[in-house]
């Protein structure tokens, strides 16, 4: 992996950062704030030198999934991984829900939570935010060892320990 200096900031998607720059188990804390497929799209919303909004604004994100190649490789990866029970989950949501929009998204977020559980540290916590438009689907167990608890839009997940 390429070294990281002390305040590094990444920009882009966070798949290939975690994928080319982060060590597996090697974070102690992740808070996950995703899209929510709520197809929308956000603006940045200028304002004058008086503090007042201008009419400029730009698209700073859009959070519209489809499904297309890109969803359908990322689907053909999670599903032939080694993660038996990633493949299972998502084969059985594609058979229940179809290829559409939310299958779009799961397929994304199935990814990252992957890549996510393999850099967090046995001892790490994982937060993931979700609101009401698809708060219920990311409430799978992408691992094994891995426990949930839900409070008001935040999932939280540790690792949990047989003795």
């Amino acid at each position: 992996m390429p070294l990281i200096t002390t305040n590094t900031l990444f920009y882009g998607d966070n798949l290939v950062i975690l994928r080319e720059y982060i060590d597996r188990e090697s974070v102690d804390l992740i808070y996950l704030d995703p899209p929510f497929n709520s197809d929308r799209s956000y603006n940045v919303l200028y304002k004058d030198e008086s503090g007042r909004e201008a009419q400029a604004q730009i698209t700073a994100f859009e959070d519209t999934w489809h499904w297309n190649t890109t969803s359908e490789q990322a689907y053909h990866d999670l599903v032939t991984s080694d993660n038996i029970q990633v493949a299972s989950m998502l084969g059985a949501m594609r058979q229940y829900i179809g290829t559409n929009q939310m299958m779009a998204y799961l397929v994304m977020m199935a990814a990252r939570v992957v890549e996510l559980h393999r850099v967090l540290k046995p001892t790490g916590s994982l937060y993931l935010h979700c609101d009401p438009t698809a708060d219920g689907e990311p409430r799978f167990r992408p691992t094994p060892g891995l426990m949930f608890q839900f409070h008001d839009g935040l999932i939280q997940t540790a690792r949990t320990y047989r003795t």
